[in-house]
């Protein structure tokens, strides 16, 4: 792991950790606060569960995959979970600040450009390969190869048969 990924992963991940810490030790106020998008997301569930519960969990996802993208442990999948919690987090804080005042205003935008500012992040730490080839091209390259190889095998064999065809004919 180089020296900027080992500092800027766990960086990056604090404030996800504070954040899923708070959500747990404050599960009420969080369910409040994400009320309307977990009672749509409890309707679509096949079973039935609380509000504080669901908080309860995005709270705790955000605080795993925090510590995990932190420690440098399945940073790519700890880090699409980040991104898809904050990208919630965004939406509902946008939804919920208080707009009455100036002052109120103000701290949305900031608010909003800091989740947009540590959502793309996450976004980014989630296609980091840490200087490895990613699945995809490891697949692409493989698939490559064996065409090649199957390609030349096919050619080798064409030439087998030709040569037995044209020696059973011949003879």
């Amino acid at each position: 792991m180089s020296v900027i990924r080992f500092l800027a992963r766990p960086m990056l991940a604090s404030s996800f950790v504070i954040t899923g810490l708070d959500k747990l030790k404050n599960a009420d106020d969080t369910a409040r606060q994400l009320s309307p998008v977990l009672r749509r997301a409890s309707e679509s569930l096949p079973f039935q569960t609380d509000e504080k519960v669901l908080a309860r969990v995005i709270g705790g996802a955000q605080l795993g995959a925090g510590a995990l993208l932190g420690l440098g442990k399945m940073s790519r999948f700890a880090a699409t979970v980040l991104a898809l919690t904050s990208a919630l987090n965004t939406y509902v804080e946008w939804r919920s600040a208080d707009i009455s005042t100036k002052e109120g205003r103000n701290a949305r935008r900031a608010q909003l450009l800091k989740n947009i500012s540590l959502t793309g992040g996450v976004l980014l730490a989630s296609v980091d390969t840490a200087g490895r080839p990613s699945l995809a091209w490891r697949a692409e390259h493989l698939a490559a190869d064996a065409k090649k190889v199957t390609g030349k095998q096919i050619k080798r064999a064409d030439k087998a048969v030709r040569k037995a065809v044209d020696h059973a004919v011949g003879a």
